[in-house]
């Protein structure tokens, strides 16, 4: 078995004594828990080395929308009396239903704790002023990030979505120094502010901070919105299930390192066979998370459906990772894996002949697709001989993704913007 190497040498043994003890009380406080070790025929007893976690169930995102089901509002796998909860938090993943999240007050001091981690290592300090332009409500990436940057000490300005004038009166007055939302805004901020003559270059950011979906790893997306506001990109990933912000990227280092301290533990598996990979160099495998010390919600083996590739390994052993997709976003033709978030970067690589903005068009929901893979593509005001180009994306996406597209080239502004996370797919009605 493998042992799990996204804990560092020094957290190993205290992440393991925690999760003991976590695992043995699990079947006491969760009913779920107490019927998934059984059925599987395992006991806490199991665990005596964290390779150990291996011979655990998985949990999945559609067992515990069962569990919310079978006993409302937060399920069968809870773990705490619901006065011990403080504040609920909601996912709606691709279902558009809310799973409700529930956080204790020791839960919500270790987000805190995670959260601040892990912007400091995308580059905050105490001397920012951070436009959040990213939801406040439900989404977990709303308040406990802003419980985060108050814990740095940085100056927060909490506007939200939907209000992008706001933005842009908050950066002309207040001297904001980082933008905090979707990679998918910061680029359309950057159009709405060329849009009305404004050169985003002109507010002086110095940091954008990322993250919520999958682009801010794309080579030439970030290419892209890096030139336009003159500023680096760090991104950051999370799960609304186990924690708003579990890694985050240090300026330069080319991909995002576990920020999870000792309250989660990390496993890249094979989302084919759930075998647990080694996270070397090139490694590709989907994210699954354990909590260690979690109040409510204290989930074992919770796969994210989050594909990432191993971009490196620090001096001091600890991976570094890109995200290149969901599970769910992902569409099979003809047995070749193909992810809308990768023909975006393609197609936004031929920037100023295309605009970057890309949605596939489904005649019904995937993932399996039945070849030509039909693309809507915003041309450019530089576009040049359309046919021509429109040849050249579909020869970039069979060599480079082996798959065979119909190209369908669209002016620019067609393809509808969105200040939170872009569909990148549509099912024609």
């Amino acid at each position: 078995m493998v042992t799990p190497s996204f804990t560092t040498p020094d957290d190993r043994e205290v992440v393991f004594e925690l999760l003991r003890a976590q695992l043995e009380g699990l079947p006491a406080r969760s009913a779920f828990y107490a019927d998934a070790f059984a059925e599987h025929g395992v006991t806490p007893q199991a665990f005596d080395s964290l390779e150990d976690l291996a011979k655990f169930p998985f949990t999945t995102k559609p067992m515990l929308r069962e569990s919310q089901a079978a006993r409302p509002p937060l399920g069968r796998h809870a773990g705490v009396d619901p006065a011990e909860v403080v504040r609920v938090h909601a996912s709606t993943g691709t279902t558009g239903t809310p799973s409700w999240v529930g956080v204790t007050r020791r839960d919500a001091a270790a987000w805190t704790e995670m959260v601040a981690r892990a912007f400091r290592t995308m580059g905050a300090t105490r001397d920012d002023v951070v436009v959040h332009a990213a939801g406040l409500t439900l989404f977990v990436g709303g308040l406990p990030v802003r419980d985060a940057f108050e814990r740095i000490g940085s100056a927060f300005v909490p506007i939200g979505t939907g209000a992008s004038e706001k933005v842009v009166q908050a950066m002309d007055t207040l001297g904001v120094t980082a933008l905090h939302s979707t990679p998918s805004y910061a680029r359309y901020l950057a159009e709405h502010l060329r849009a009305r003559g404004r050169d985003p270059r002109e507010f002086g950011l110095r940091r954008l901070f990322v993250g919520g979906e999958p682009g801010g790893g794309e080579p030439a997306f970030r290419e892209h919105v890096e030139s336009e506001w003159g500023a680096p990109m760090t991104e950051g990933l999370g799960n609304a299930d186990m924690a708003p912000v579990l890694f985050g990227e240090r300026p330069g280092s080319g991909g995002m390192r576990f920020t999870g301290g000792r309250h989660v533990l990390v496993e890249l598996v094979d989302p084919d066979t759930g075998d647990v990979l080694v996270p070397e160099t090139g490694t590709r495998g989907e994210l699954v998370y354990t909590s260690v010390d979690r109040e409510c919600c204290p989930l074992v083996r919770f796969r994210t459906g989050d594909r990432v590739v191993v971009t490196g390994v620090e001096d001091d052993g600890m991976p570094l990772i890109r995200c290149f997709g969901r599970t769910d976003d992902m569409l099979i033709v003809l047995g070749v894996n193909v992810f809308p978030s990768a023909i975006r970067d393609l197609v936004q690589a031929l920037h100023p002949r295309t605009t970057g903005a890309v949605q596939v068009v489904l005649p019904a929901p995937g993932p399996r697709v039945e070849p030509p893979l039909r693309v809507e593509v915003e041309h450019g005001e530089q576009a040049g001989d359309h046919a021509e180009l429109a040849r050249l994306i579909t020869d970039t996406l069979r060599a480079r993704l082996s798959v065979r597209a119909e190209i369908a080239l669209v002016p620019p502004g067609s393809i509808e913007r969105s200040e939170m996370k872009t569909r990148l797919t549509r099912v024609e009605s």
